[in-house]
């Protein structure tokens, strides 16, 4: 099988560590459970000026490599690759943050999995012709089985793949979100996403 991971909040716990870093920054006190919306903006109350501030602090390689990993993740992810499935991190993280985000994989015992930045919303000054970017039209070529994701902005990147089985990773942004009909799938951990995937 070819499996889509997404990174942020599936791989590692981003959203834990943004609720930090707010406190710190602005003195705003919201913790990990009542971050409701996917727009972190939205969810933290900011400026566009603090948002920005915060996502460049965030996305720093020195703050990346502090994230905690998500339980059960290599773990599952190598389970999965020694079983001869084919793994690709796809992230919405900047490209400027790709060699963070490869040293973080690499320290997590993740070495063999590839990384790709996917220019999702067409913000990003990417590096044309690099091996780790993506364009739309270059992700929309590719073919997944299975897919882990967290984010229904998300979701509609999936919408070329009819057979895809979606398992999405339970936080307290989509917990609330009606799932599309079809393939998806809510798992609250590591060890309920591996189940599901090995029953396919």
């Amino acid at each position: 099988m070819n499996i889509y991971v997404d990174f942020d909040d599936c791989l590692c716990e981003t959203a834990r560590h943004f609720s930090i870093l707010v406190k710190e920054l602005f003195n705003k006190d919201v913790p990990y459970e009542d971050i409701k919306f996917f727009n972190l903006q939205k969810s933290f109350d900011l400026t566009e000026e603090e948002y920005e501030y915060m996502m460049l602090e965030a996305h720093k390689p020195e703050c990346l490599l502090t994230y905690e990993e998500t339980p059960g993740a290599s773990e599952t992810i190598n389970r999965w690759i020694d079983e001869g499935h084919d793994v690709s991190i796809i992230t919405g993280r900047p490209s400027l943050a790709y060699e963070a985000s490869r040293q973080w994989l690499d320290q997590h015992g993740l070495e063999r999995v590839k990384l790709y930045c996917l220019n999702k919303y067409g913000r990003d000054n990417f590096i044309k012709n690099s091996e780790f970017n993506l364009e739309l039209e270059d992700y929309y070529k590719m073919h997944f089985d299975v897919a882990v994701e967290d984010s229904p902005l998300a979701f509609k990147f999936f919408d070329h793949l009819p057979d895809l089985k979606i398992m999405v990773f339970d936080r307290p942004w989509n917990h609330e979100h009606p799932l599309p009909e079809g393939n998806f799938n809510r798992c609250l951990d590591w060890k309920d996403i591996f189940g599901r995937v090995s029953c396919k």
